[in-house]
């Protein structure tokens, strides 16, 4: 593996509370950062210049479904329940493994060259959404969706799928984890028996929760609590607990949410374009649940942009709150980077010794980006992710110079074009 020394660029380091950027350079061995600003002889590492580069923290992207990347703009305008089951959810049992991997491959090349680093992922195809994310080259944890009433019945055949699936590519930057889809398609045993499983093999929990009225309204009418009152009498929250949505939420909730140190996702794009609303930030932010940011898939979002992603989030909760200093820059930044790191438990969202080597550069004479004047705000209200000029995972570029190394971008584009014409 190649050894960098990335000088010349303004870094985004964090200070105390705060992320600045600072002049300095930073040493990169082993697919770690070996050091940041620390003068050492260059014999034996490859030298970058970064002049005229911003370079940040890979951003990661906690909840996705990146084998739908091909469905985007499939079923727009249209009800929560007709757009998941008489749109998407057709399309999907039709859909074959290897489609699954070329739509995959096809999300990875946005998010790559968007900036995003990592991706939490659930899905539906055993081998296939794995594979594209390991050709990708791209950091990922990978759950495959688990539905039914008995994890040693009916849904054993899914849960085995899992297990090989970890097997065969767990890997360096590829890691698993549990996926029930949600209260409303997985019994109280199963999810009690996903708990037990998770806690035996030390693996994280992703379950989406509280996301539309009718989830809320369902779990209120069957178990006389709120989908979060529920998963936390049933036992199943704590810290290595992943919820993606948590829109409706009752005051309780939050406390609830706070106290067992799950991690919740909000995917405020997918949240507002579904009809569906808007996870109270404020609130989640204020009672110091721990929340992180996804931009759910691409039928639903319609990108995997998550610099639109944190542009959205801030300019919503200013605009719900009456307050511009509600979803500040700062704060926002932190649900992309650092926070995701401390939910998925690892060493990334920050640029500083010791941790992963995943590294976005950004061309600092992007018309978007001038002047940056304060970068934190430059990078949530002003850029779009066009201004991503290269991308390291692990020590590696997969993006360099805006081509990618990992991918053939040509072929993708071929066969996403044949997929789409074929269901849609």
């Amino acid at each position: 593996m190649k050894k960098y020394k990335i000088k010349g660029g303004t870094i985004l380091l964090e200070k105390g509370a705060f992320l600045v950027p600072a002049e300095t350079d930073i040493f990169v061995s082993d697919g770690k950062i070996e050091a940041v600003g620390d003068v050492r002889d260059e014999t034996g590492y490859e030298v970058l210049d970064a002049k005229g580069l911003f370079v940040i923290p890979g951003l990661v992207n906690m909840h996705t479904h990146a084998y739908m990347s091909f469905m985007r703009g499939c079923a727009d305008d249209l009800p929560f329940d007709e757009w998941l089951f008489r749109r998407v959810m057709p399309i999907e049992d039709k859909m074959t493994g290897e489609d699954a991997y070329w739509s995959t491959l096809f999300g990875c090349m946005e998010m790559i060259s968007t900036g995003t680093t990592t991706l939490t992922d659930m899905h539906m195809f055993k081998g296939d959404v794995p594979r594209a994310v390991r050709d990708a080259g791209m950091r990922a944890f990978i759950g495959r969706g688990l539905v039914g009433e008995d994890l040693e019945k009916d849904g054993a055949s899914r849960f085995r799928e899992a297990m090989e699936e970890m097997t065969e590519y767990k890997s360096d930057t590829i890691d698993f984890l549990l996926a029930p889809h949600s209260v409303y398609t997985c019994s109280e045993r199963m999810l009690r028996q996903i708990d037990e499983k998770a806690k035996e093999l030390s693996l994280r929990k992703e379950i989406h929760l509280a996301e539309s009225l009718k989830e809320y309204d369902d779990c209120m009418k069957a178990h006389g609590k709120t989908p979060v009152r529920y998963l936390a009498d049933l036992g199943f929250l704590d810290e290595k607990t992943i919820l993606a949505h948590c829109v409706r939420l009752e005051k309780e909730d939050y406390s609830l949410l706070k106290s067992s140190c799950a991690h919740v996702v909000t995917n405020p794009a997918s949240n507002a374009k579904l009809g569906n609303g808007a996870a109270d930030f404020e609130m989640l932010y204020g009672q110091g649940v721990r929340i992180c940011l996804g931009t759910d898939g691409a039928a639903s979002n319609n990108t995997q942009n998550l610099f639109r992603e944190m542009n959205f989030l801030s300019l919503l909760h200013k605009a719900r709150n009456c307050s511009p200093t509600a979803a500040s820059a700062q704060a926002v930044l932190r649900l992309a980077t650092a926070n995701a790191a401390e939910a998925l438990g690892k060493k990334i969202g920050r640029i500083e010794a010791g941790c992963l080597a995943d590294l976005v550069f950004l061309d600092k004479n992007a018309i978007s980006l001038m002047p940056a004047n304060d970068l934190a705000s430059a990078l949530v209200y002003s850029a779009n992710g066009s201004e991503v000029d290269s991308v390291m995972i692990n020590g590696a570029f997969v993006f360099r110079k805006k081509e990618f190394t990992t991918i053939d971008r040509d072929r993708v584009l071929y066969e996403v074009a044949r997929i789409a014409k074929k269901y849609l």
